[in-house]
C-alpha cells in the first residue's frame, strides 16, 4: 500500500480510505483466525506495508509521533474489522512510543529498535504478567530474575498473557535483579535469543487471535545495554506518552470499536430479516427501533467520554485515575450494548454463521485489561476521600 498513510503530504481522505480498506479485509479474515486461534500475520504484514507499525516512533527516525487521539482513532477503527489485530497494534504503539521517550535506554538501543520496526516491521510488547504474581499493576515483585555471572547477564522466568507472542521480535520484560535489595524494572529481550520459547497456553473465549501465550526465558543471555532496570528510574514517565492513562483510553476505544461493529451488523440484520408472518423487515418493529436507540445512547456516551479523556490528555490535565474510570465505563457500556443485541434476536445472535457471537465473546474481554473494575473504583474512591 506504499508509504505511511500519515505522511505530511497525505490527505485525511486518503488516510480514511486506507483504514476503511484494512477494516474490510480484516473483517473478512476475522472468522478464520478466531476459529484457528492463530495470529493474523497477514493483517500485520498489511499494516507494515501501509506504514502503520512505525507511527508512534519520533518523526526524526521515520515515525509519525502520533497523538493519543490518532492512536485511539486507528485502534477503534481497526477493532471493527479484527480486534485481536487491533490489540497487537495498540501494544505496538504504546510500547514503542513509551520506549522512545524513556530515559532508561541508550540512543544506540533506541536506534536499533526503531530501525527494526521501520525496516522489518518488528513488533514489540511489554511482558509483565506472571502465573504467581498476576499483573504487577496490583503490586508485588516479579519472579522473573536477572542475574550476573562475571561479565554475563542472564534472565529466567515466564510471562503469561503475552499478547502477540509468536509475532513479536522484542519483549520489554518486567524483572528484578537477584540482589539482596533487588532493582526492579524493564529488560529488553530480542525474542529470537537462545533460551526463549513459547508455550501455547492461550485458550480463551474471546480475543482468540491475539496469541497471548506464555513466553519462557530459560537462562537467556542478555547484553548489558538491554538492562533498563539498571538505569536510574524517573518517578514518572517523561515525554508525551504517559503509558498508564494512554493504555486505559486506547483500550476503551478498542472495545467501543467492537460494539460499533456489533451495532452495524445488527442494523443490517434487522433490515434484511423479513419473517413471513410479518411481511416486513424486523427494522419496522418499534421494539427493535427502541433497542437501537438504547444501543446508540450507550455508544454516544462512550464517544463523549473517550473524547473528553483525550481532550484532558491534550491539555495535560488527564490523570491515571480518570482514565481508568473512563476505561471502566466505556467497556461496560460496550458489553451492555452487544449483550442487548444478542438477547434481542435469539439464535442468530449466538450462531457462528454470524459475527455477532464473535463480537460478544470479544467484547467481554474488555474487563480483564488493566485497570480492572475494582482497581479503577478503589483508586478513584481513595482519591476522592484523600486517603
Amino acid at each position: 500500500m506504499g508509504d505511511s498513510p500519515f505522511s505530511p503530504t497525505t490527505s485525511t481522505a486518503a488516510t480514511d480510505k486506507t483504514l476503511d480498506e484494512l477494516v474490510h479485509v480484516f473483517a473478512e479474515r476475522a472468522p478464520r483466525y478466531d476459529r484457528s486461534g492463530n495470529i493474523a500475520t497477514e493483517n500485520l504484514h498489511d499494516l507494515h506495508d501501509a506504514g502503520f507499525l512505525a507511527l508512534a516512533l519520533p518523526k526524526e527516525v521515520g515515525g509519525g509521533d502520533i497523538s493519543l487521539r490518532t492512536v485511539t482513532q486507528i485502534i477503534s477503527r481497526l477493532a471493527q474489522g479484527d480486534p485481536s489485530t487491533a490489540l497487537i497494534l495498540a501494544m505496538q504503539y504504546l510500547q514503542s512510543g513509551a520506549f522512545a521517550h524513556s530515559p532508561q535506554w541508550s540512543d544506540d538501543v533506541k536506534q536499533e529498535l526503531f530501525e527494526s520496526i521501520r525496516q522489518e516491521g518488528a513488533l514489540i510488547n511489554a511482558l509483565r504478567v506472571e502465573p504467581e504474581l498476576g499483573t504487577p499493576a496490583r503490586g508485588g515483585l516479579p519472579a522473573t530474575t536477572v542475574s550476573r555471572n562475571g561479565s554475563t547477564w542472564r534472565i529466567s522466568g515466564r510471562k503469561i498473557f503475552s499478547t502477540g507472542s509468536t509475532a513479536l521480535q522484542w519483549g520489554v520484560v518486567w524483572a528484578k535483579t537477584d540482589d539482596a535489595e533487588p532493582k526492579v524494572g524493564p529488560v529488553l529481550v530480542p525474542l529470537d535469543l537462545r533460551g526463549v520459547r513459547i508455550e501455547k497456553s492461550w485458550h480463551q473465549l474471546g480475543m482468540r487471535a491475539t496469541g497471548s501465550h506464555t513466553i519462557i526465558f530459560d537462562d537467556v543471555e542478555i547484553p548489558e545495554r538491554y538492562l533498563g532496570l539498571l538505569a536510574p528510574s524517573p518517578a514518572k514517565e517523561t515525554g508525551p506518552v504517559a503509558i498508564a492513562s494512554w493504555h486505559a483510553v486506547v483500550i476503551a476505544g478498542l472495545y467501543n470499536g467492537i460494539a460499533i461493529a456489533a451495532r452495524d451488523w445488527l442494523v443490517t440484520f434487522l433490515h434484511s430479516r423479513i419473517p413471513s408472518n410479518l411481511g416486513a423487515s424486523l427494522a419496522t418493529l418499534p421494539r427493535f427501533q427502541v433497542l437501537l436507540g438504547e444501543i446508540d445512547a450507550l455508544l454516544l456516551s462512550n464517544e463523549a467520554l473517550i473524547d473528553h479523556a483525550i481532550t484532558l490528555a491534550e491539555q495535560g490535565t488527564e490523570s491515571d485515575t480518570r482514565a481508568g474510570l473512563a476505561k471502566q465505563v466505556v467497556t461496560e457500556n460496550a458489553i451492555t450494548a452487544v449483550s442487548k443485541a444478542v438477547a434481542a434476536i435469539g439464535n442468530p445472535g449466538l450462531s457462528q454463521d454470524n459475527p455477532l457471537e464473535r463480537h460478544y465473546r470479544n467484547v467481554l474481554c474488555g474487563r480483564v485489561h488493566t485497570p480492572q473494575g475494582d482497581s479503577a473504583f478503589l483508586t478513584a474512591g481513595r482519591e476522592a476521600l484523600k486517603i
